[in-house]
């Protein structure tokens, strides 16, 4: 394969997974390295900017913005293992005055960003061979892919490659598990609530997994599943995808 066919990508690995579950973040560079891409991880990344924007502060917002597009500046494409943050880097035009050459640096930025799944499937049209997980699953549908990315078949496409994995039907899959970045601690009653009707739909799956595209929502239902006693396993659909039947569960011996 020629360079030229090998896209230049840009890996924006996320603060929970660069802090809380790196091999997430392994994974997505086996997948996407498996798909064809020459993958690269810029050191200067830093967070995408969502909680100061969520929370008002456009100026932190603002100044994030600016320098996760000069890391990524040089890439043909922009993939994150997060609808949530690949749905702010996609708002950035949002942050800067029309017709201002930040604004157009911005578009440029936003035009060329994916969330990893999408990327997968509807750009390097690529599928898993050879990975196996004798498991049943089910999958939860996080907001930000789900309803600003259109995310929501392209996970079950490639999970349905994975030979024996069962994959059963979530009760309000595309119903919020509570987590919502900083809503959580704004409301931390509401998202309790939340959750707890989340992990009681996931646990009438009768699934040995749940499975998600997004880091935050996994570690909030896995954190509301394991103080129910629930023994279902919880992991990013990247690390199932990439390994198989090796891929590990939140919360277990050397994972997060």
């Amino acid at each position: 394969m020629t360079s030229a066919e090998r896209p230049r990508i840009g890996l924006f690995v996320t603060c929970l997974v660069d802090a809380m579950r790196p091999q997430t973040g392994f994974a997505a560079i086996a997948l996407l390295e498996r798909a064809g891409c020459a993958v690269e991880v810029p050191m200067a990344q830093t967070c995408c900017g969502q909680p100061g924007w969520n929370s008002g502060d456009e100026k932190a917002a603002r100044d994030m913005a600016l320098r996760v597009i000069e890391a990524f500046a040089p890439h043909e494409h922009v993939v994150a293992p997060s609808g949530s943050c690949a749905a702010t880097i996609r708002d950035y035009p949002e942050l800067f005055e029309p017709g201002s050459p930040m604004r157009a640096r911005a578009e440029a930025m936003a035009a060329k960003t994916w969330e990893l799944f999408s990327f997968l499937t509807d750009v390097r049209k690529w599928r898993p061979e050879g990975v196996s997980l004798p498991a049943s699953a089910t999958y939860h549908d996080s907001c930000s892919g789900l309803r600003h990315l259109d995310v929501k078949a392209q996970p079950r496409k490639l999970l349905a490659a994975v030979k024996g994995l069962e994959m059963r039907p979530l009760p309000g899959s595309e119903v919020c598990c509570g987590f919502g970045g900083t809503f959580c601690v704004k409301y931390p009653a509401i998202s309790n609530a939340v959750a707890t009707e989340k992990a009681a739909n996931i646990e009438s799956t009768g699934a040995d997994l749940l499975l998600g595209g997004d880091l935050g929502c996994l570690m909030n239902m896995a954190g509301k599943l394991r103080r129910r006693g629930s023994k279902i396993r919880v992991t990013h659909a990247a690390e199932v995808l990439a390994w198989g039947e090796k891929a590990s569960a939140l919360g277990e011996e050397g994972a997060a």
